[in-house]
């Protein structure tokens, strides 16, 4: 009985460690489907402008650019959804193009995040950068983690710019609102 005893405090102290990386791995990948959530919902509460769709039927295609953190998260948050009659493409690509068809645009940690947001301003694309990259809020939407809980801010100044509206009931949800100055 008493060999037992001095290994007990190792075996507490290990389990309690392991409890406490367990959780700050756990973390992250919740923060990621959170966000893949958001994303999978943001283009049905935007006005798209009309061209911005093929037909009523035409997808909403929600394209990541860069580095991807969301590995099947954002995939199988995007598959659960359908609104009005439109299913959502994930498309992950290195870079983008003006003409590249994206409705909504995940900047993924690239570095050329600014240039990217700069060259897409103008389009009809919601453009959604994150925090967590190091990045100062750009594009349309910019997640940020404020208490532990993913909320995002939105520049309603850029959507006009892209000819987009966002939806009263998605700019109650921001943590704050860069209005429209026109």
């Amino acid at each position: 009985m008493g060999a037992v005893m001095p290994r007990c405090p190792l075996r507490i102290a290990l389990a309690l460690c392991a409890c406490m990386l367990g959780h700050a791995w756990a973390a992250e990948p919740l923060e990621y489907a959170v966000k893949a959530a958001y994303l999978s919902k943001f283009g049905f509460y935007v006005e798209w402008p009309n061209g911005a769709f093929a037909s009523p039927a035409s997808p909403l295609n929600l394209c990541v650019v860069g580095d991807d953190p969301f590995g099947n998260l954002l995939d199988d948050a995007a598959a659960a959804q359908r609104g009005e009659g439109r299913a959502i493409v994930v498309m992950r690509m290195k870079s983008i193009a003006r003409d590249s068809a994206c409705h909504i645009v995940y900047l993924g940690g690239d570095a050329r995040s600014a240039a990217l947001v700069e060259a897409l301003r103008g389009t009809p694309a919601l453009v959604v950068t994150d925090a967590r990259n190091g990045n100062a809020p750009l594009g349309t939407i910019h997640f940020v983690l404020k208490d532990n809980r993913v909320r995002f801010i939105v520049d309603d100044e850029a959507a006009a710019q892209s000819g987009l509206n966002v939806s009263s009931k998605l700019l109650s949800l921001a943590l704050s609102v860069k209005p429209r100055t026109r």
